[in-house]
């Protein structure tokens, strides 16, 4: 009977855990307007190159230590939309605060092609950092590319230039290291094989090694890029989230996870679709960028998107919110809207931007965020060569 009594108050308990929902409030920001772009102490610019997503964590030293997408910007680099397929690489930057004033610190990783390999499977380009802290070790979660040349003619990637050539091949792989000191110092063991790799390449046309024909797509379509890791309380396993692409016959994201005991895998991966919603009409929205984290207080997983058409949000484009029990089968919560496509400065003023993305946050221990950054631009940056674009640093208030 005991036994009974207790084992109702623990499902109790977790229904009502698992009944709270995320909501926040974004704070302002110490920046102001400059001309096209944001600055200020919360916000990493940079004059002689573009600067895009960031991920932050709180070291062992209790700094905060943030590793971002980079290139080169000017009139001899091609515009952003090809120029990040092409010269992405990974710096590092640090700050005494979580939100403000991150330094740039070196480059610490770029494509294998400047050490003189141009056939290791990042030869060409490192982009999408996702650092994270598991047993004593901190691990880079990133996506690597290279270019396998021109394709023969006659086959269904004759056509293609080489940013899509490099596109097409993007994998994603993991450096673990120590510290941050051996980071910069470059004592990490670089992977000679990635972490992940698509498993179909299904595409009508343009496609380079295509599947063979009636294949049917799995989430690790073509490519996987964006990582974002987790460990699951339940059973201690590694869930890492990916983007993959389908082509049917429109593009759009779609997304997976895979599976492993450790965080540097070997990871399995799943045939479960995440992150898909339809609205009425059973349209799919597309989405990309998951930063996905465990709520200890909720009993649940949350996942920050980017939302391209607002069908998630139900509203308008911008960053939406899902929640999951499992990890693996996602619902929209009550308040599926997590931010607009604006920074409020702390002179009150509101700020429209082109773009706000790459969503990765800064957690406390109960699983709430602090601090969300945002790869971000007032102007559409897709044709610009003058690197307009910086990642803002938006403090997070929490709503109970």
């Amino acid at each position: 009977m005991r036994i009974l009594f207790f084992c109702c108050l623990l499902l109790l308990s977790c229904s009502k855990n698992n009944s709270l929902t995320l909501k926040i409030k974004a704070k302002s920001i110490d920046a102001q307007v400059d001309g096209e772009i944001l600055s200020g102490p919360s916000v990493l610019n940079d004059p002689d190159r573009f600067v895009w997503g960031a991920s932050v964590i709180k070291g062992k030293d209790n700094k905060y230590h943030m590793l971002y997408n980079t290139w080169e910007c000017g009139d001899s680099i091609p515009v952003f939309t090809d120029s990040w397929v092409l010269h992405s690489k990974i710096a590092y930057a640090v700050s005494d605060e979580p939100d403000r004033n991150f330094k740039f610190q070196k480059i610490v990783l770029k494509g294998k092609r400047f050490d003189g390999d141009s056939l290791a499977w990042d030869a060409q380009v490192v982009t999408n950092p996702h650092v994270k802290y598991f047993d004593n070790k901190y691990y880079l979660y990133y996506v690597g590319s290279k270019d396998p040349g021109k394709q023969p003619k006659g086959s269904k990637g004759e056509k293609l230039n080489k940013r899509n050539r490099v596109q097409q091949n993007q994998k994603i792989g993991v450096i673990e290291f120590d510290s941050f000191d051996d980071l910069v110092s470059g004592k990490f063991k670089r992977p000679d094989t990635p972490l992940l790799s698509p498993r179909t390449r299904v595409k009508p046309n343009n496609i380079i090694n295509p599947s063979s024909e009636g294949t049917t797509p799995k989430p690790d379509n073509i490519i996987v890029v964006n990582p974002s890791v987790v460990q699951r309380p339940s059973d201690g396993k590694f869930l890492l989230y990916f983007k993959g692409n389908f082509y049917n016959p429109h593009w759009r994201g779609v997304h997976g996870i895979a599976i492993s005991d450790k965080p540097n895998g070997p990871f399995t991966t799943t045939e479960n679709f995440v992150f898909d919603f339809k609205d009425a009409e059973g349209k799919i929205a597309s989405a990309e960028d998951p930063y996905v984290w465990y709520h200890s207080k909720h009993k649940k997983f949350y996942s920050v998107v980017k939302d391209f058409s607002g069908l998630i949000t139900e509203g308008m484009p911008g960053l939406a919110l899902l929640e999951s029990i499992d990890g693996i089968k996602w619902t929209k919560p009550t308040h599926p809207f997590f931010m607009k496509k604006e920074v409020i400065l702390n002179s009150n003023d509101t700020i429209k931007v082109n773009r706000l993305e790459r969503p990765q946050l800064l957690i406390d221990e109960d699983g709430n965020p602090k601090v969300l950054y945002a790869a971000s631009s007032i102007v559409n940056i897709n044709p610009r060569q003058d690197g307009a674009s910086f990642n803002v640093h938006i403090p997070l208030e929490n709503i109970e």
